[in-house]
C-alpha cells in the first residue's frame, strides 16, 4: 500500500509542480519521508514537550509530537461522522463489523482525521443497557480507526443540563453547572461517563475538542448565554477534573471558536474570548463555515477567499506565538454547490504562504443520510454526486494525506 500512494503521490507531483516549486520541494522530500518512517515498529519515549496533560501517555505525546512535526509539509483530511451513516446509506445496510464512508466510496481511502461526539457515548437519559451498547458500537468504530492508523477527535454537543433537551436550548446554565453552582452534579456525572469512555479506549490517543464554537449565541454554553468568567470556569473544571479526578491521560485538548462572531481586522480579541489559559489548550481551532461560502455569507466569492485566508494566517501565528498546533477544526459547504470546493476553496487557501500552509488538518461536516433525516445536509461528496471528480482531484494532491497516506503518527517519532 505504501509503495502504491508513493507512486500516486510522485505521479501527481509532476502534474501540479510546474507553478508551484517550493511545494514540489517539500513534496518529494515527504515522499522520501514516507519510505523512511512508515513502518510501526518500535517506539518512541515521547520526547519533551509541554502538553496540557502533564501525564499523557507516550502514544498521546508521539501523537503531538509528530502533529506538530508535519505543520508546514501536509494537510490532513477528515470528515464528522463519517463511518455512522452516508447519504445513501445507514448500519442497517452493511455487514457486522464492516466499516463504510461515503469519503471511501468516493476516494478509495478513509479521511485521515475522524469526528465523533462525546454526544453519542454520554446520555444521563439512557438505560444502562442502552449505554453500554452505544460504547461497544463506538469502540468498534475507534479502534478499528487506530489499527488503520487515522486520527481521531471528538466534540461535545451536550444536552441543557436543566432536562436533558437540546443543546441549542440558549437558557442561562452554566453558572448553575460550575463548582458552587446547583447543577454541578449533573455536569461531573456526565464526566464520569466521559471518562469512563476515554478509559475503555485504551490509551487510544483523542484530539478532544469541548464547549466548541463557545464565542456564538446557539449553544446553552455559548457567549450569548453566559459570563466569560464563567465559561473560562467550566473550561477550566473540565480539563481539571478529567486529568486529576478522573485521571484521563489519552487526551489533546483543543480550543474553538467559530470565525463568523469575530471582525476579521481585530481576530486576536475576538479570539480569545473566552480564552483559558496555555496551560490549558493543545490546539488552536478554528470553526469556519462563514468564509468558505455560507449562504448567509453576502460578500462576493473573492471576498471571501481573500478574507478565508487572513483567518487561516491570524490562527497559525496566533498558534505558533504560543507553541500550539493549528487546525481548521471545522468547515465545510453544504450540499457542495461549488463542485471544485475542495480544490479551489479549501486546497488554494491552506497552500497561500508559509503560515496558512501550517494548518495541520482540516474536518468537514456529517453526510446526514438523506431517507433518515429527510434533507440535503451532506459536506462530502457521495458516489454520483457533481463534486466527486474534483474530491478525487484534491485526494491526489501531493499535499493533502488521506488515511492510507498517513506515516506512523503514533508508535515513533517522525
Amino acid at each position: 500500500m505504501i509503495h502504491h500512494v508513493i507512486r500516486k503521490k510522485i505521479a501527481a507531483l509532476f502534474q501540479t509542480s510546474r507553478n508551484r516549486p517550493a511545494g514540489f520541494i517539500w513534496s518529494i522530500l515527504l515522499a522520501m519521508g514516507i519510505v523512511a518512517f512508515s513502518g510501526c515498529s518500535g517506539g518512541g519515549n515521547g520526547g519533551k514537550i509541554r502538553l496540557v496533560d502533564e501525564h499523557a501517555t507516550a502514544t498521546t505525546r508521539i501523537l503531538y509530537i509528530n502533529l506538530r512535526h508535519l505543520q508546514g509539509k501536509a494537510l490532513m483530511f477528515g470528515h464528522q461522522a463519517t463511518l455512522e451513516y452516508g447519504y445513501y446509506w445507514t448500519q442497517k445496510d452493511i455487514l457486522p463489523g464492516e466499516h463504510r464512508s461515503d469519503v471511501k466510496d468516493v476516494a478509495g481511502s478513509f479521511p485521515a482525521v475522524y469526528g465523533f461526539d462525546v454526544a453519542s457515548v454520554v446520555n444521563l437519559s439512557w438505560a444502562e443497557d442502552e449505554r453500554q451498547r452505544a460504547i461497544e458500537r463506538q469502540l468498534a468504530f475507534d479502534r478499528g480507526i487506530f489499527g488503520r492508523g487515522g486520527v481521531i477527535t471528538y466534540e461535545w454537543h451536550m444536552p441543557h443540563p436543566v432536562d436533558n433537551s437540546s443543546f441549542y436550548n440558549t437558557t442561562p446554565v452554566v453558572h448553575r453547572i460550575i463548582p458552587g453552582g446547583d447543577l454541578h452534579d449533573v455536569l461531573r456525572l456526565s464526566l464520569d461517563h466521559a471518562a469512563e469512555y476515554f478509559h475503555r479506549l485504551d490509551g487510544i490517543p483523542i484530539l478532544f475538542r469541548p464547549w466548541h464554537e463557545h464565542n456564538g449565541d446557539w449553544f446553552w454554553w455559548c457567549k450569548g448565554s453566559t459570563s466569560e468568567e464563567d465559561f473560562i470556569a467550566l473550561w477550566r473544571f473540565t480539563i481539571d477534573y478529567l486529568k486529576h479526578e478522573k485521571q484521563v491521560h489519552n487526551l489533546i485538548y483543543v480550543y474553538s471558536p467559530d470565525r463568523s462572531r469575530m471582525d476579521i481586522d481585530d481576530f486576536e480579541t475576538g479570539y480569545m474570548w473566552g480564552y483559558p489559559g496555555d496551560e490549558y489548550v493543545d490546539v488552536f481551532g478554528l470553526d469556519n463555515y462563514w468564509d468558505a461560502g455560507h449562504p448567509g455569507n453576502t460578500a462576493s466569492p473573492e471576498e471571501q477567499s481573500v478574507i478565508f485566508r487572513k483567518s487561516l494566517e491570524y490562527l497559525v501565528k496566533l498558534a505558533d506565538a504560543r507553541g500550539k498546533i493549528a487546525a481548521l477544526t471545522e468547515t465545510g459547504s453544504e450540499k457542495l454547490p461549488d463542485p471544485r470546493w475542495f480544490t479551489d476553496v479549501i486546497l488554494d487557501a491552506v497552500l497561500y504562504n508559509e503560515h496558512t500552509r501550517r494548518i495541520s488538518w482540516f474536518l468537514v461536516w456529517r453526510n446526514a443520510n438523506h431517507v433518515v433525516e429527510n434533507r440535503d445536509h451532506y459536506y462530502a461528496p457521495f458516489p454520483g454526486h457533481p463534486a466527486a471528480r474534483n474530491f478525487i482531484e484534491f485526494r491526489n494532491h501531493p499535499y493533502v494525506w488521506f488515511e492510507d497516506e498517513l506515516p506512523c503518527l503514533y508508535q515513533k517519532i517522525l
